[in-house]
Order: structure tokens, then sequence, then C-alpha cells
């Protein structure tokens, strides 16, 4: 069956799995727009996962499984559920989810200002100009990303203190410090087995 990625659809999913009593729900990650599923299971207090697309790759490889159908794909994340068992983890809350949105732009946008520099080594003088304007525009949103960061992280006494003492670590900046609140939100609430 399917349902679409709207309301209505995660409503209907919902309705569907509620009553089966799951021990997992896995959702494939698939560049952000797992999250609107994943958000509306964990809501209605299912047990969700989100796993890796190229570990069960992976597994659908040494499986033997190489067609690639919504049926066949389904069955191998059951089975690659089953057989791995990952942590059903809580997802972020709405804070902690905005934070983990504005490190991922700055990451991109970092990537986009290297990008631009690597074009500008070897472009004529027209387009060179066209890129040191893209540049400067990149930067200044990324400035503009830092100070939104830095607000977030600094107007949340239990981020400050959590940055405070990851920047504490040699070799640990605001930088790193902010991105592991952002994507390792339970850094702190597990031991370092279940951290790695």
């Amino acid at each position: 069956f399917f349902v679409r990625r709207d309301g209505d659809g995660i409503a209907a999913l919902i309705e569907r799995l509620g009553p089966l009593g799951p021990a997992a729900i896995a959702v494939e990650a698939t560049g952000g727009f797992e999250t609107v599923v994943a958000a509306g299971l964990a809501g209605a207090g299912l047990p969700v996962v989100v796993v890796n697309p190229a570990q069960v790759r992976a597994f659908a490889n040494a499986l033997g499984k190489r067609a690639k159908t919504d049926p066949i794909d389904a069955g191998v994340i059951a089975h690659f559920v089953e057989a791995t068992k990952p942590a059903i983890r809580p997802l972020p809350d709405e804070e902690t989810q905005l934070l983990a949105d504005l490190v991922a732009r700055r990451r991109q946008i970092v990537a986009m200002i290297g990008a631009e520099r690597q074009r500008q080594k070897r472009a004529p003088a027209r387009i060179a100009r066209s890129i040191v304007r893209l540049v400067k525009a990149l930067e200044k949103e990324l400035a503009s990303l830092d100070h939104d960061i830095d607000d977030a992280v600094r107007g949340s006494p239990a981020w400050r203190d959590k940055e405070d003492l990851l920047a504490s670590v040699p070799g640990i900046g605001k930088t790193i410090a902010r991105t592991l609140i952002a994507e390792l939100p339970e850094l702190g609430s597990l031991d370092r087995r279940q951290v790695a």
C-alpha cells in the first residue's frame, strides 16, 4: 500500500500501523523528505527509526537483492531492521531540529564558498568578478547563519553549558561543539559504546 506524504496520508498511515503494535517502523533517510513522516509517526507514539539508505543498499547487496522496486525495498528495509535492531531514539524537539537545520545550512554554504573559490582559480577575468561577488554574498549569509546559531546556543542554558564543556576539550571549537549539540543531542546521556 502507499500513502501521500501530506497530513491526510500520514494520518492514514498512523491509522493503519497503530493497531498492528509494531516493534519498529523504519523510514529510509531521503535527504530530509523522511522527517515529516518520521515526526508524524513519532508524534503518534509509534516506534520509528530512520535508517541510512547506503547501509540498507549494502545489506541488500549482501543478500543478493539487486532489483529495486518499492515492494522489494520495503522487504529489505524490514529485514535490515530485524537483523540490526537499531535503537529507537526520540526525535529531536523543534528547537533542536531548528539548530540542526541551521548547522546543516551552514555546512552547505561553506561547501558553496569552497566550490566557488576553486572555480575562481581557473576562471577568466569577467567570470572571476562574478565569482567574487557571489562569494561575498555567501560570506555575508554565512555570517548571518553564524549569528543565528550563536543566538540559539547562547539562548539556551543547557546548550550553553554543553558548548562550554565540549569547547574545553583540546581541538574542539565553537563550530564542532555546536555541530555535536545539533546532530547528536543525546550526547551526555549515553555511554561511549551507545554513542559509537
